[in-house]
């Protein structure tokens, strides 16, 4: 059963106010339950495959601040594994792939991806059991481009090199890792879907830098098609895009050609340029800065009203930037969402 909730409302074309809210990576360090049950788990890889760990996790927040919106816990590289490249986690490092230079070696059987996936949708099972029909249930995965970032260079962090130099010297072979990221993140989330998710989130973490000549091929295409795919099956799938930190012209050609029903903004982006240049063709979603929910007091709440003047009216969700970060006080947290709440 899919339910009406305010996100999916304002994903659906109707303008509510106050805004709903949720943030991005809203289960997470800053949490001391979250930091808790972490260090009876182990590992952060362990408790993205165990169902019972990350339904906990994902409705840890929600239970705290009543958020509009529970995101899964999970991680975008799970669809790597699924196509047979192994990922570890290093303390300190983050993730740790062997690079790849061609797809000669994945993985492309379909049962085999859902087996290893299974994890993420028994989560969203058991997470929608413990929300109620107003809140909003959302799925994700990593696009194309961002997972190539990772298998290129067999690493995280913003390691673009070997995915550039790989699309500028084979570009076929280049194009072909992106469509079958593509055609595994379209079964992941169309998985998603069937699995109780609302709505779902297409994260390109690594959008920025991308160039302007090679962004539709990088970027929007392999969007498109996860997007087309989705509607294949699921016509009224409500899904948000982020490429994050793309230029001024990336975000509008984003929200012209892919396909999404939202555009979620980072911190940089002006939310008056948004409103004006994008709002009439998609919802959009952001972006207050992460440290200005650090920083709290009075720097918080001018941050907040600000977006809310601009986008008053308008179909907007509000979020971050990017994801929230580690030494956020929870009290800030609190302060933001009431602050939302109370928007008049």
């Amino acid at each position: 059963m899919k339910y009406e909730t305010n996100v999916v409302r304002v994903l659906s074309g109707e303008s509510v106010w106050p805004p709903p809210i949720w943030l991005m990576r809203q289960a997470g360090r800053y949490l001391p339950e979250y930091r808790e049950l972490r260090a009876k788990a182990g590992s952060f890889w362990a408790m993205c495959n165990s169902p019972e760990l990350a339904s906990e996790i994902t409705l840890q927040p929600f239970r705290r601040f009543g958020f509009d919106a529970a995101i899964i816990f999970s991680d975008i590289l799970t669809v790597p594994v699924a196509l047979g490249c192994p990922v570890e986690f290093e303390a300190g490092e983050g993730p740790r792939l062997t690079p790849v230079t061609n797809t000669d070696g994945f993985i492309r059987e379909r049962d085999h991806w859902a087996e290893t996936l299974a994890p993420a949708y028994e989560t969203l099972k058991r997470v929608r059991q413990g929300l109620g029909p107003e809140t909003t249930l959302i799925g994700f995965a990593g696009a194309p481009w961002t997972l190539a970032t990772y298998l290129a260079a067999g690493r995280g962090r913003d390691e673009q090199k070997a995915a550039k130099l790989w699309g500028y010297r084979e570009p076929k072979s280049f194009a072909s890792l992106l469509d079958v990221l593509a055609e595994c993140v379209s079964f992941h989330l169309i998985n998603q879907i069937e699995a109780g998710a609302d709505v779902v989130q297409i994260f390109d973490s690594w959008a920025s830098g991308v160039p302007a000549n090679v962004f539709s091929q990088w970027i929007i295409e392999p969007t498109r098609k996860i997007v087309s795919q989705i509607r294949s099956v699921h016509p009224d799938a409500k899904i948000i895009g982020f490429p994050r930190a793309a230029t001024l012209a990336g975000y509008e050609l984003y929200a012209r050609e892919t396909g999404v029903d939202a555009v979620s903004l980072d911190t940089s982006a002006s939310m008056n340029w948004a409103r004006d240049t994008l709002s009439d063709r998609v919802a959009l979603q952001g972006n207050l800065d992460p440290i200005a929910l650090i920083a709290g007091g009075k720097a918080l709440d001018e941050s907040v009203d600000e977006i809310l003047t601009v986008m008053r009216g308008r179909r907007f969700i509000f979020n971050l930037g990017h994801g929230i970060l580690q030494e956020t006080p929870i009290e800030n947290v609190s302060r933001l969402v009431a602050r939302v709440r109370s928007a008049a």
